[in-house]
């Protein structure tokens, strides 16, 4: 038996480094109380939101500006975007297989 091993993987072109975006900074931890309730919260860059009555403030008062869709390191490949997820399986049956008129007395 012969033992197949991969060819090493090519380098990136110093074109497609240079299409690369850079990294982003990591979000800053910041605090402030709550504008409605007045309870603690945390939140990043600036923006809050409160787990107590649900205010949330404007995505535009952060301490710095949001990364767009091609900055985003979680963001799906080109081509994974444009496919449809695969439909659920059907549920559970609606209730226990039986007599279609049960007599009041249980026999």
């Amino acid at each position: 038996m012969t033992r197949r091993t991969r060819p090493p993987a090519a380098e990136p072109s110093a074109d497609a480094t240079a299409r690369l975006p850079a990294p982003l900074p990591a979000p800053e931890l910041t605090e402030a109380e709550c504008r409605r309730c007045g309870t603690y919260i945390a939140g990043l860059d600036g923006r809050y939101a409160c787990g107590v009555c649900g205010w949330v403030n404007d995505h535009s008062e952060g301490h710095r500006r949001l990364p767009t869709a091609d900055e985003d390191p979680d963001r799906p490949a080109a081509r994974g975007r444009a496919r449809r997820p695969r439909p659920l399986p059907p549920g559970p049956q609606e209730g226990p297989p039986g007599p279609a008129d049960p007599s009041p007395t249980g026999h």
